[in-house]
C-alpha cells in the first residue's frame, strides 16, 4: 500500500506529531502528513526490539521508515503518552529543533484491545477501568496540554483528536464508551479556550478501516482485501488509514481550517469537501453506505435503534438550552 508520491506538498516547511503512529488510523496519517510535505513525528511505545504490549509486530520505526521511503521526513520517538514527563520533554524537544510546531494528531490507543472488549454496563469488568482511563483518556489530555503550550506563542496550529464513530456513540463497554465520548466533546471545549490563541481542535473518525489487526482478523491482506466482502458486504466500503490520514492534511493545508474548529467529523466528509481519494483512486464515503445490519444480532440492532432515537431527542434538548444560555450572554 505505497502511496504515490503527490507533486505537491502544501505542508511543506511545517512541522506534525502524530502521537500514536505505530499502526491503523495513526500509521496512515503520519504518512499522509509525510507526503504532504511536513517533516513528522511518530511517536508511540512500540519500537524495534520492545514490540506491542497488544502482541502486534508494528512499531513506529517501520512507519517512519515508510514515510521515508515515499521521500518525506520523519523522526520516530518512543514516548509513553500516559507520562507527563515524557510528554513535556518531547514538545521541548520538537521546538528546540524547530522552533514550531503546526500539527498535533492523537490516536493513541486506537485499537487497545482492552476497549474492544463488548459488554453491557452491568457485565463491565472494572479491574480494566484505570489502565483504560489512563491509555485512551489521560494520555490525550496530557498531549493536548504541551500541544496547546507549544502553539500558543505563535498563535496558530491544529490539534486532532482521532475517535471512533461522528455520532456520541462508540466503544463496546462503559470505560470505552466514556473514552469514546470524551474524545469528541472535549475538542469542542477545547475549541472555546485555544480560539483567541488561533489555534483550531477537532476530532476525526475514520470509517470502516483496513487497519492491520481489521485485516488479520477478517483473514485477508491488503491486495486482496475485497475477498472480505464475502463475509462482510459492508467491508467493501472500507478505506485504508491512508484516506483519514489525506482528510486531515487537506484540513492543515486548508487556511480557513479555524471555521472547522471544535467540529466531529467523518473522514468521508472531508473527502467529499476537499475531493479526496485513497491510495487506489476509490472514494470510500461510509456515511453515505447503506450498511447492512444482517451481521449482527437483532439485540444490537434494537439497541441502536433506541439509542438514536435517545441521542436525537438530547441533542435537540440540548440544543435548545444552548440557544437560551446564549442569549443570556451580553453581546
Amino acid at each position: 500500500m505505497a502511496p504515490k508520491r503527490s507533486s505537491r506538498t502544501p505542508l511543506a516547511g511545517r512541522v506534525a506529531l502524530v502521537a500514536g503512529a505505530t499502526r491503523g488510523a495513526g500509521r496512515g496519517i503520519a504518512r499522509a502528513l509525510g507526503d504532504a510535505g511536513a517533516t513528522v513525528y511518530c511517536t508511540g511505545r512500540s519500537v524495534k526490539g520492545t514490540p506491542s504490549p497488544y502482541g502486534r509486530p508494528e512499531t513506529i520505526d517501520e512507519t517512519a521508515a515508510m514515510i521515508k521511503a515515499d521521500g518525506g521526513t520523519a523522526i520516530a520517538l518512543r514516548v509513553d503518552h500516559t507520562n507527563e514527563k515524557d510528554v513535556k520533554t518531547l514538545f521541548r524537544r520538537i521546538i528546540r529543533a524547530h522552533t514550531r510546531l503546526d500539527i498535533v494528531v492523537d490516536s493513541v490507543a486506537g485499537e487497545d484491545p482492552l476497549m474492544g472488549v463488548y459488554g453491557f454496563l452491568w457485565q463491565a469488568d472494572l479491574k480494566t477501568a484505570d489502565v483504560i482511563f489512563r491509555q485512551g483518556l489521560i494520555s490525550r489530555i496530557i498531549t493536548a496540554k504541551y500541544a496547546a503550550l507549544a502553539m500558543m506563542p505563535a498563535k496558530r496550529g491544529l490539534i486532532v483528536e482521532v475517535t471512533e464513530n461522528d455520532m456520541i456513540g462508540g466503544g463496546g463497554n462503559p470505560m470505552a464508551q466514556a473514552v469514546k465520548m470524551a474524545q469528541k466533546v472535549l475538542p469542542l471545549l477545547w475549541a472555546a479556550e485555544l480560539a483567541p490563541h488561533g489555534i483550531a481542535v477537532m476530532a476525526i473518525t475514520p470509517g470502516f478501516l483496513r487497519s492491520e489487526s481489521m485485516l488479520d482478523h477478517l483473514g485477508v491482506t491488503e491486495d486482496n482485501w475485497r475477498e472480505a466482502g464475502k463475509k462482510d458486504s459492508n467491508f467493501l466500503q472500507s478505506e485504508s488509514p491512508l484516506f483519514v490520514g489525506r482528510a486531515i492534511a487537506a484540513l492543515a493545508a486548508d487556511p480557513n481550517v479555524k471555521r472547522r474548529t471544535g467540529m466531529l467529523y467523518g473522514s468521508w466528509e472531508l473527502g467529499r469537501d476537499y475531493g479526496l481519494s485513497d491510495y487506489d483512486g476509490r472514494r470510500p464515503d461510509w456515511g453515505r453506505h447503506k450498511i447492512d445490519f444482517s451481521t449482527l444480532p437483532p439485540t444490537w440492532v434494537d439497541l441502536f435503534r433506541t439509542g438514536c432515537d435517545l441521542e436525537i431527542e438530547w441533542l435537540t434538548t440540548l440544543a435548545a438550552r444552548t440557544r437560551k444560555f446564549k442569549a443570556k450572554i451580553p453581546s
